[in-house]
């Protein structure tokens, strides 16, 4: 995923408030921010390998633990990368946080002022 260096790209839920509050922050620290909203963010597994990539953390660290749809449909069960992927890409409202990306920082945003870290 190619972007500008000075742009940061968001991927978030906008029915949460600190998921937006994290947007927020973005736009105070650029100008040039571009925000996907989970349900517009259509992430091949390519796409979804370069962010955790870019993360450096396994791809099941992503998800909210919590979520009823997690508990009832993941919970207990382990897949490879490419099926940790397949997931994500089918279930972007299961991550647990947005997640930010600037250059070839990425960080996952659990509180809003962690897009400070980029």
């Amino acid at each position: 995923m190619k972007t500008n260096p000075r742009e940061i790209l968001v991927y978030y839920n906008p029915s949460s408030s600190s998921d937006r509050k994290t947007v927020a922050y973005a736009r105070s620290m650029s100008q040039y921010v571009r925000t996907y909203s989970h349900d517009q963010a259509n992430c091949t597994s390519t796409q979804w390998k370069g962010i955790i990539d870019k993360l450096e953390i396994e791809p099941k660290k992503l998800f909210n633990k919590a979520h009823p749809e997690y508990q009832s449909q993941l919970k207990g069960r382990e897949f490879d990368e490419e099926g940790w992927l397949h997931v994500i890409r089918n279930n972007p409202d299961l991550l647990r946080s947005p997640i930010a990306i600037k250059g070839s920082k990425a960080v996952m945003c659990d509180t809003p002022t962690d897009i400070l870290r980029l």
